[in-house]
């Protein structure tokens, strides 16, 4: 319901709503808004146009908006919607918003959100690039760092379990190890089994021409043992188990549930973290030693049906060129890339976010980042591996 009545003081304009009501007083370009009744967002009529109300009417003229709340009520979020259109409306003409007579818990609610959407401005603004570039080596640096002591705490923490001193169940390392064993076994051979199957037809092709069939049980047997083998496993690791680690940690994040760990008192690292590093670290090693045998007979299917070698010859060929040391190469590396997937998955998850988004994101970053970093250092095991002859 609206009305208007005249007062000797000036113009009165009113607007009184079901459950609460504002009246507007203009005089010398200063607006006063006198808020009256209680302002319960659930009752309904939130004043929905107060801006184009107040301002629309010789807006040039206004210079001031203030308020006088002597015959407010009960208020909520309603009172503070209120407010907030009369504020970004002020903003937008230039008027001044004087919130003195406000209640001190609503400016603070107003200066909140105010904050928020300063943040929001601020995050999409478009800087220097001198400015983003220092935002970004900051982010960097702090990123590292973190990376950094958390991979000191599992550190610790491995030694602690040397002594027997973890504070996790053992229920939650079997059921690790057999998420990060058994389970993995189907995709770790499917895709070890095709990669030997594209060295060998790589291989086939291009040394048939020459007649050196033969060597292809060679490029087979080094390629896997030396490199696909532990590359592919712990880039499937990251995809498979790495993300997997991430979105369950990120899942009790967003749940409170770690949270609640700590209240009660429990270590998050030794409940949570080191049995997935241990398992995964422990269980790598092992399917990386499957992966090779999975690889070289995925080489054997495709050099027996091409080239018409038999069985015993490629594995003699393989016996030959292969050494102990490089299969040592490999089982060391593999080891690194597991510790490193899930202390990557678990760092994430424990950075992440409290929303199904976050979680989301989590898993992606996880994901990523275990595969970049199990190529990354695997192009540093090759560096080190050529500079001393290996």
């Amino acid at each position: 319901m609206k009305h208007r009545h005249a007062q000797a003081s000036g113009n009165i304009q009113a607007r009184i709503d079901r459950a609460h009501g504002w009246t507007l007083h203009r005089e010398n370009g200063q607006v006063v808004v006198v808020i009256s009744g209680d302002w319960i967002a659930r009752a309904g009529g939130m004043s929905v146009g107060a801006v184009d109300h107040i301002f629309d009417h010789d807006a040039d003229k206004v210079e001031k908006i203030s308020f006088d709340i002597t015959g407010t009520g009960r208020w909520d979020s309603g009172l503070i919607a209120f407010l907030w259109e009369l504020r970004s409306g002020a903003a937008v003409r230039g008027v001044v918003f004087d919130d003195a007579a406000l209640p001190a818990s609503a400016r603070r609610l107003l200066a909140l959100a105010t904050a928020e959407e300063t943040s929001v401005t601020v995050s999409s603004d478009h800087s220097s690039l001198s400015r983003q570039l220092g935002r970004w080596a900051i982010g960097l640096g702090t990123t590292l760092f973190g990376a950094t002591e958390f991979f000191g705490d599992v550190l610790l923490g491995s030694m602690v379990g040397l002594r027997g001193q973890l504070k996790m169940r053992a229920v939650d390392l079997r059921d690790c190890v057999l998420d990060a064993g058994s389970l993995a076994l189907p995709i770790v051979t499917i895709v070890n089994f095709l990669v030997g199957g594209i060295l060998a037809f790589v291989g086939a092709v291009q040394l048939s021409r020459f007649g050196a069939e033969i060597f292809v049980a060679n490029l087979v047997g080094i390629a896997v043992v030396r490199e696909m083998a532990a590359v592919m496993t712990g880039i499937v690791m990251a995809g498979r188990t790495g993300g997997a680690y991430a979105a369950h940690i990120a899942t009790m994040q967003s749940n409170e549930e770690i949270d609640a760990l700590k209240v009660i008192g429990i270590p998050v690292r030794d409940y949570l973290v080191m049995p997935r590093v241990l398992a995964l670290t422990a269980m790598m090693p092992l399917l990386y030693l499957y992966g090779c045998a999975i690889g070289i007979l995925g080489g054997l299917t495709v050099a027996v049906g091409m080239l018409d070698l038999t069985p015993t010859a490629f594995f003699e060929q393989i016996r030959l060129a292969i050494s102990g040391s490089q299969f040592l190469f490999g089982f060391g590396k593999s080891i690194v890339f597991g510790a490193l997937v899930a202390i990557v998955g678990c760092r994430i998850g424990l950075q992440a976010g409290r929303s199904a988004a976050d979680v989301g994101r989590a898993a992606t970053s996880a994901v990523v980042v275990g595969i970049v970093g199990v190529i990354a250092v695997d192009a540093v095991f090759a560096i080190c591996a050529n500079a001393v002859g290996f």
